[in-house]
């Protein structure tokens, strides 16, 4: 396993970050654990997962199973960079529907923490992240609830998601006439095909030394060779094949590309986005331990300064703004 620093922080994780949102739902808490006990021990030290998790509103399914598979034992919770959200409604029971049990009060923070402390069954958390901004609480109110938490020793680090560019900088300013860290991460939708970001949120994230995690980083499946497991009979679903048709020329290139230098669509995908200079880590989600494995390729593949220019040429990206639509 590759390392590295989590932005400008002294903090190493893995270059590839093992995501939870299928643990629940779609996986069983015995393979979610066996996946879990795979990642450890191909060198995944990076997990993430949110509070809204699992399918079932305030309940917190995944950090549930989560905390289950820290309960073991093993130094699992010490050899564990452990990531989760905040934002979504968790109000359940009596509480449902009711006030300041979803975004971003000061109230609802310092409650969804020590929610998430109770089902992860640790007591702190390495990476707290914000799912969404909202516009309502100002980042005074957010910052102060975040620094309470990290001198109670319940949060170490502070991240975003799904953040526009002059968020991350009016965040970042403000903390630092706090004296506060402020945000080290950003996770956003970034991949080949979905590279919107590069026009300011990547520019911002440099600029203030946030880490970017990508979610969604071979789109939802389209960028994992889609086109070979359809013509070898794979089923897709309605909105798979509209947006397979609707990028059916870029994808006959790209995977015609990745037959040309051997190696398979996803593995190429996520090497692309860890070619990226601001991208830590982009987040795999396996359904099983052998497809776990099988992403450890990924850190073996150079991309030659050829097959990224014909990367680009597939799926043009942006200049930063304003070059980007100014001139």
């Amino acid at each position: 396993m590759k390392y590295t620093h989590l932005g400008r922080t002294g903090l190493e994780v893995s270059r590839l970050c093992l995501g939870t949102m299928n643990f629940g739902p779609q996986t069983s808490e015995d393979d979610s654990h066996a996946i879990m006990d795979k990642a450890l021990e191909l060198g995944i030290n990076f997990f993430d997962t949110a509070d809204v998790y699992g399918g079932q509103t305030g309940e917190g399914v995944t950090e549930q199973i989560i905390g289950r598979w820290f309960a073991k034992g093993g130094a699992r919770r010490d050899k564990t960079v452990l990531a989760t959200k905040l934002y979504n409604p968790m109000g359940k029971g009596e509480m449902a529907d009711w006030p300041n049990t979803a975004r971003l009060s000061a109230l609802h923070i310092r409650r969804a923490c020590e929610a998430s402390l109770k089902r992860l069954q640790t007591d702190y958390i390495d990476l707290y992240q914000m799912h969404h901004i909202w516009r309502v609480a100002p980042w005074e109110e957010v910052w102060q609830a975040m620094e309470i938490l990290v001198a109670q020793g319940k949060v170490l680090y502070v991240g975003s998601s799904n953040f526009a560019g002059w968020h991350i900088a009016q965040a970042n300013e403000i903390a630092k006439s706090r004296h506060f860290l402020g945000l080290v991460s950003e996770q956003s939708l970034y991949n080949l095909n979905a590279r919107t970001v590069e026009l300011e949120l990547l520019p911002a994230c440099e600029k203030y030394g946030l880490g970017v995690i990508p979610w969604s980083p071979l789109g939802g499946g389209l960028l994992g060779g889609v086109l070979k497991k359809i013509e070898g009979g794979r089923r897709a679903s309605d909105d798979m094949k509209k947006n397979i048709e609707a990028n059916r020329d870029k994808l006959e290139r790209y995977e015609s590309l990745c037959d040309e230098i051997g190696e398979e669509p996803a593995n190429v995908g996520l090497s692309w986005l860890l070619h990226q200079p601001v991208v830590t880590a982009p987040i795999i989600g396996p359904r099983t331990a052998a497809q776990l494995e099988s992403t450890q390729r990924v850190l073996d593949i150079e991309l030659s300064e050829e097959t990224l220019a014909k990367l680009d040429a597939i799926f043009p990206g942006h200049k930063p703004a304003p070059e980007g639509y100014a001139w």
